[in-house]
């Protein structure tokens, strides 16, 4: 079983939205729309993305490197820090 398997359909979900926000960048240039508009929505779709990256690598790290180390509940706080750090680090 993936490590993401119990969050299926959120991940599923949200890239759908992601999918329709996309199309949506289409049809703004399509119709010749602002480019200060579209910018905008592509940085939220890669927003979105990075989002659903972090939610990933967060469950993977979750479901997979534990199972390797052992299961501790003391390593949740530990792979919230990291996870913290990797979003800091898709933002610059």
């Amino acid at each position: 079983m993936r490590g993401y398997a119990m969050s299926n359909d959120d991940l599923l979900r949200r890239l759908r939205r992601i999918e329709g926000q996309t199309r949506g960048i289409a049809r703004m240039i399509a119709e010749d729309r602002n480019c200060v508009d579209i910018l905008d929505q592509i940085s939220a779709v890669d927003r979105a993305l990075d989002q659903v990256a972090l939610g990933l690598l967060r469950d993977h790290m979750s479901h997979c490197v534990t199972e390797a180390v052992g299961d501790n509940d003391a390593i949740d706080p530990q792979l919230d820090e990291i996870t913290a750090a990797i979003a800091r680090l898709l933002k610059s």
